[in-house]
């Protein structure tokens, strides 16, 4: 019998943010490491965090991840005081970091954070540059989504048959 390794069985992704996709159109996806301190890798591979609100704010050709909320463990330690919703720094290339700023602060897009993931042991953040969604583009996008279910449910209703 052979052994299987640990890493290839789980999923490399920590969180999704669903929220995001719903709300905007994604149009470009960048790769951004993430400045954090150990408490919060700990938590993160526990599952304790939470991307619903969060954005990312650049500043002083800097990016910053802001509003990710992500939960000390019962288990930190006694002589610091964890902050749940500290500003985050992104690590990216100037290139790249460049390219951001020009489409957020010209072209209107909006930098959100669509996932965090383990990347060879370091946890990565994927950035989307987004249009904001207006409501009637939000049902369309649902409609859609259930017309795709109903034609799968069918589509296996008659292979069964």
């Amino acid at each position: 019998m052979a052994k299987t390794n640990k890493k290839e069985n789980s999923s490399n992704t920590i969180v999704l943010n669903k929220k995001a996709k719903h709300d905007f159109f994604i149009e470009e996806k960048f790769e951004a490491g993430i400045s954090l301190q150990g408490w919060e890798v700990k938590s993160l591979r526990a599952g304790k965090v939470q991307l619903r609100d969060s954005y990312v704010l650049l500043k002083d050709n800097e990016a910053f991840i802001i509003g990710c909320l992500i939960t000390p463990l019962l288990t930190a330690s006694t002589h610091i005081r964890p902050d749940p919703q500290r500003t985050r720094k992104l690590l990216l290339h100037r290139k790249e970091l460049n390219q951001l700023i020009g489409s957020v602060d010209r072209k209107g897009y909006t930098a959100v954070v669509t996932a965090l993931y383990w990347k060879q042991g370091k946890v990565k953040a994927e950035i989307g540059l987004a249009k904001g969604k207006q409501s009637h583009d939000k049902r369309h996008a649902l409609k859609q989504k259930d017309w795709e279910r109903e034609k799968q449910r069918t589509l296996k209703s008659s292979y069964k048959s």
